[in-house]
């Protein structure tokens, strides 16, 4: 999207919330002249970024706008994207550095901003997280607002208990996985009675009547689910914390570098290969080494396998513990932090030897 569409597009659908300043640390200088108009000339952010706008509203259109603006944003009222050029930006309990971590918000997440101290600190709600984050790292105002047009995801919120994914339109096509309630699906066109959806860059089909789509930003990941569990090998607990290490980067198919794109299968072998551990670049290769476990087998740095629907492995996961995979997924969300269930796993292989 180039520059001049995204700002006919925040134009269109953002004036209410800029112009009514509801941004928590802006300045908006607004001055009303002798025809009544209100001229906005420049929205500066606390963090110093900028951005111009040329408007003219009338003194009322303005109070309505400001009376519009809350929850204009697709719920957020001050809206933050976290700024960070890789790994994750930190969420403490208290607005210092040597504060306890809580949470940590990968690149470009979504959060609230409640208030601002007076020595740069955010107080945010992100997600189930609530904390302190150094302004530096946040887009803020309408820089937020700009991104966040860029980043929003649209997804399939499952309904069912176990929501069957199908090949194509068609209560008889055949079903490629299950999805359980509450797993959100990346949404690539919604038809009538189907809704297209993307499972880990393969496109299929979901009965529209057991789903809710909805417009959603990422946003932080609590620090129980970043935990591997207890009575890890410290190898296990290394290679997991360098996997998350990369969470938000990009995926490229056939890609390799962790920190350019990979794909599902680049992931995991450059991962191992830090490590000096070798994994062949493809997920039913890797499925075949290593040695097959159970689920209940599973620890923090095993692999997990999912299928299509004609049974053939064509995604690749590590477990991280809780109950999680880190993977990475398609082009639209990149490396991601899942449920182990999100869809099906067909297979569970151990390649560590400890």
């Amino acid at each position: 999207m180039n520059r001049n569409k995204k700002i006919n597009r925040f134009v269109s659908i953002c004036t209410a919330g800029v112009v009514a300043a509801g941004f928590i640390g802006l300045q908006f200088p607004l001055e009303v002249n002798a025809t009544g108009s209100v001229s906005m000339q420049e929205v500066t952010s606390y963090a110093g970024a900028s951005s111009l706008f040329c408007m003219s509203l009338t003194e009322e259109e303005c109070l309505a706008a400001a009376e519009s603006a809350q929850g204009a944003f697709w719920g957020y009222t001050n809206l933050g994207i976290a700024k960070v050029e890789s790994g994750n930006l930190n969420v403490r309990e208290t607005p210092d550095t040597s504060g306890k971590l809580v949470g940590k918000m990968p690149k470009d997440s979504a959060c609230e901003i409640l208030e601002v101290t007076e020595d740069g600190w955010a107080k945010i709600t992100s997600g189930d997280v609530n904390g302190y984050v150094s302004m530096d790292y946040l887009y803020t105002g309408a820089d937020a607002v700009m991104r966040a047009t860029e980043l929003m995801n649209t997804v399939a919120v499952v309904n069912a208990d176990a929501l069957k994914v199908r090949d194509e339109p068609s209560m008889d096509s055949a079903v490629l996985t299950q999805v359980p309630k509450g797993e959100e699906l990346d949404v690539i066109e919604v038809l009538e009675e189907w809704v297209m959806v993307s499972i880990d860059g393969d496109t299929a089909y979901v009965s529209a009547e057991y789903v809710t789509v909805e417009e959603k930003l990422a946003t932080a990941i609590t620090m129980s689910e970043l935990r591997y569990g207890q009575g890890v090998s410290d190898l296990r607990v290394d290679i997991v914390e360098y996997a998350k290490q990369f969470l938000g980067n990009r995926y490229v198919y056939g890609g390799t570098s962790l920190t350019n794109g990979v794909d599902c299968s680049g992931f995991t072998m450059a991962v191992y290969k830090h490590f000096g551990i070798s994994l062949s670049h493809h997920s039913g290769s890797q499925a075949k080494e290593g040695t097959k476990i159970t689920a209940d087998q599973l620890q923090p740095g095993d692999l997990v396998f999912y299928a299509n629907s004609s049974g053939t492995i064509n995604h690749v996961a590590m477990y991280i513990g809780n109950g999680q995979v880190i993977h990475a997924s398609n082009e639209k969300t990149g490396i991601r932090i899942s449920n182990y269930r999100y869809r099906t796993p067909v297979r569970f292989v151990s390649i560590i030897k400890d």
